[in-house]
């Protein structure tokens, strides 16, 4: 954990979400009238502890509102996931109950997660309820732009509504489960790793320590397929140490690095890392005006401190020998000068194949 903050600049503060980012959430039905705010669930009159099966604190703590704000809470957020899961339709919300409401005191957006179960079938669901920032804000929709998945959340004014994404936490999975994976589990696994490795460098987003991701394991046929996803937003493109946002510098992350270099060869890293890009010009390329927009928003937003945007700037013309970035304003430009150096580069092999 020292290791990791001394990488990390002082505390992240959250960043509002300007007119042009509220257009462009607008535009992609981002932006939603919800019935209630992040703050209203803060009036919660108590709270007991949340424990794992092992009886060990999750950090999380269960609340308890008087019965008057429970039965408006409650009322609120089943109308939420109608919104968030379907069309907003109220005929479901008789059949849903909210089992939970829990809050976290760990880390910097304390986030409220919902649990709501459908009492026809007890099959439940979570959703999370965080304060806005426009960084993770940024990082939802890059994430649902670049990567293979597709992100579900809404914003209204100072309120995110995020969906949320199964799977093993990178920490329980390395400690529990790593070690019992076959030897052509854990080739998969560092090349799965090596590839979201990529994809967290080249869109710059941070703080990408072990807890912060999740694996999912998929059955295909006679084996299991596994991925790793992102599940934390929060540093998108703020730090100006570019080593945050690779994942190899991470304490947490030395075993998932130490199995990558004895399951591949240079060869096959390289060759993952050019896959990855490729896969994220393409991404850019089918979606150019979305893309487009997002990075105008963000050229046109203070998404960081201007210590950061230099000191970034400084380490990728050392890391990629471009002197581009040293024109680089803020944030948006760097990304933009990433992107458009990945998209140049899959354009240029892909011209010289048609010859």
């Amino acid at each position: 954990m020292r290791e990791a903050r001394k990488l990390m600049s002082k505390k992240k503060p959250a960043f509002p979400i300007n007119e042009m980012l509220d257009s462009y959430l607008k535009k992609y039905k981002r932006n939603i009238k919800i019935p209630i705010f992040y703050d209203d669930l803060l009036r919660f009159q108590g709270s007991i502890t949340v424990y794992d099966k092992n009886d060990e604190d999750t950090l999380w703590i269960r609340t308890y509102y008087s019965e008057w704000d429970r039965e408006e809470i409650d009322h609120s957020l089943k109308k939420i996931y109608t919104m968030l899961h379907s069309d907003g339709n109220e005929e479901a919300m008789p059949y849903l109950n909210v089992d939970a409401i829990d809050y976290c005191t760990f880390g910097n957006s304390k986030p409220f997660r919902i649990k709501i179960r459908n009492i026809l079938n007890d099959n439940f669901i979570y959703f999370y309820v965080k304060k806005a920032d426009a960084s993770r804000v940024y990082g939802l929709e890059l994430e649902h732009i670049l990567s293979p998945h597709n992100m579900n959340f809404l914003v209204y004014e100072d309120t995110l509504i995020e969906e949320h994404i199964a799977g093993i936490p990178g920490d329980d999975f390395i400690r529990d489960f790593l070690p019992k994976c076959t030897e052509s589990e854990k080739s998969q696994i560092a090349k799965e790793f090596v590839k979201f490795k990529e994809r967290c460098l080249v869109r710059l987003l941070g703080d990408m320590r072990s807890y912060n991701y999740v694996v999912t394991p998929t059955h295909d046929f006679d084996h299991i397929i596994y991925k790793i996803r992102a599940i934390d937003f929060d540093q998108q493109s703020f730090e100006g140490n570019l080593k945050v946002y690779n994942l190899q510098f991470m304490k947490e992350n030395f075993k998932m690095v130490e199995m990558v270099s004895k399951k591949l060869q240079n060869k096959s890293i390289t060759q993952y890392k050019i896959e990855e890009r490729s896969f994220m010009a393409k991404r850019m390329i089918t979606a150019p005006r979305r893309t487009s927009r997002l990075i105008k928003c963000m050229k046109n937003d203070t998404i960081s401190y201007p210590e950061n945007v230099e000191l970034l700037k400084k380490h990728l013309v050392q890391y990629v020998g471009d002197v581009k970035f040293k024109k680089c304003q803020n944030m948006g430009e760097i990304l933009e000068t990433i992107l458009d150096f990945v998209k140049r580069n899959y354009l240029d092999i892909r011209n010289q194949e048609l010859f």
